[in-house]
């Protein structure tokens, strides 16, 4: 499958629980970053070097901002790749089931909090919104957990993913 971006970089879904209704582990990014400061997103980043395997990329990427072992890690698959617009990537979505008991240590570097959601709340806060993004208005798919607003890439790889449970 492909979607634009000239930057391959990966992501990691951790889940764990219910497999119906899944709690789905997220990251808050810290406001005070030059890059997607404040944002909710899921663990990832950019891959290292054309050699990096973009599940290597996952992984690594979710051990440094949450602490997640790779070995915690039972890979259930891919989503389509995800392009964005303003930054070009390509994010190559891997999903994965973590123990509930699996401790988080969001990087202190990197990470305000670690937020974690049932894939049901997450579902039921789901709603087109008009945004302002770099003073221009776009239609957006939008999840809304408290005071916590998911847009972007990440909302619209909740999406891919939410459409695969039952309803």
């Amino acid at each position: 499958m492909d979607a634009h971006g000239r930057t391959e970089a990966a992501v990691l879904v951790p889940l764990y629980g219910d497999p119906a209704n899944p709690t789905i582990v997220f990251t808050e990014r810290r406001a005070d970053l030059r890059r997607h400061a404040g944002e909710i997103s899921f663990p990832g980043g950019r891959r290292e070097g054309p050699d990096e395997e973009l599940l290597t990329t996952a992984l690594r990427e979710a051990e440094e901002e949450i602490g997640l072992p790779a070995e915690r890690v039972d890979l259930l698959g891919a989503l389509p790749p995800i392009g964005t617009f303003v930054t070009n990537y390509k994010v190559h979505p891997f999903v994965g089931t973590i123990p509930a008991e699996a401790p988080l240590n969001p990087s202190p570097t990197e990470v305000e909090q670690v937020l974690r959601f049932d894939a049901a709340d997450l579902r039921g806060s789901f709603a087109m919104r008009r945004l302002i993004r770099m003073g221009i208005p776009v239609r957006s798919p939008t999840y809304r957990m408290d005071e916590h607003l998911i847009w972007g890439a990440t909302a619209r790889i909740l999406g891919e993913f939410l459409s695969r449970l039952p309803a």
